[in-house]
């Protein structure tokens, strides 16, 4: 990815640390750094550093401490309880000298990101006869969820048959259920794409949710790491 216009030189730019939720599942943080790396082959000379907020390290408030400035770019598609109390709680604890760029959904690239993976799983992009289940972690904050719903929204236009919001937790429908929903209603086929960054459980869970195909968590796809990079130019420049 070339550099934006008016970018700081390299050694002016400060460090990009990227913080995901964690997981005891090691294939979480294999995949995170799998995405960071694709950061960093979009954007040469950038100091990318890795850091969660659980389950694994090293803790975000750790990576921190050892620096004198830097933007925090959550990697988590929603504005919930983490990016609302536990990321600003770490860099205050830290002496608040970073800045906190946005989450990264809902957003139009996730969307392209989405359809990447649904097409390695065999599911063509806008396909007319594919019902897609949009199958997201989940969250008792109505903002989150509601996000969900606006980009299952957005995507129906690109032409499938029909796209639905599902989730694996804490609010509803389920992915199970939409599935039946969609096969109630005729769908020729019905596919769940994974609304995940990383896997665990969750994603997991998706598998057996009993449609025809589940796509892999959206990982080290270049549209993630376009965007994460975008939330830090935006933090950066003061729009985040």
């Amino acid at each position: 990815m070339a550099e934006p216009p008016g970018a700081q030189p390299p050694d002016a730019r400060p460090p990009l640390v990227a913080v995901a939720h964690g997981s005891r599942d090691p294939a979480a943080a294999a995949a995170t750094r799998a995405l960071l790396a694709e950061v960093r082959r979009q954007r040469p000379g950038l100091e990318v550093l890795e850091s969660y907020l659980d389950h694994a390290s090293p803790r975000l408030a750790e990576v921190l401490a050892g620096l004198d400035h830097a933007v925090v770019v959550p990697l988590l598609l929603g504005a919930a309880y983490h990016s609302r109390v536990d990321v600003p709680a770490a860099i205050r604890a830290t002496g608040g000298r970073a800045v906190q760029a946005d989450v990264l959904g809902p957003d139009p690239l996730l969307l392209d990101a989405l359809e990447r993976r649904l097409a390695e799983a065999g599911a063509p992009a806008g396909d007319p006869s594919t019902a897609v289940v949009l199958a997201a972690a989940g969250s008792s904050d109505a903002s989150a969820v509601e996000g969900v719903r606006e980009l299952a929204a957005a995507w129906r236009q690109r032409g499938w048959w029909a796209v639905v919001p599902a989730y694996a937790s804490a609010a509803s429908p389920t992915v199970a259920d939409a599935v039946a929903d969609l096969r109630r209603r005729g769908a020729p086929r019905v596919v769940v794409a994974t609304y995940l960054l990383f896997p665990g459980v969750f994603a997991d869970a998706m598998a057996t949710a009993g449609a025809d195909l589940v796509s892999a968590p959206l990982a080290d796809a270049p549209e993630v790491a376009e965007l994460v990079l975008t939330r830090y130019d935006d933090a950066v420049s003061g729009g985040g």
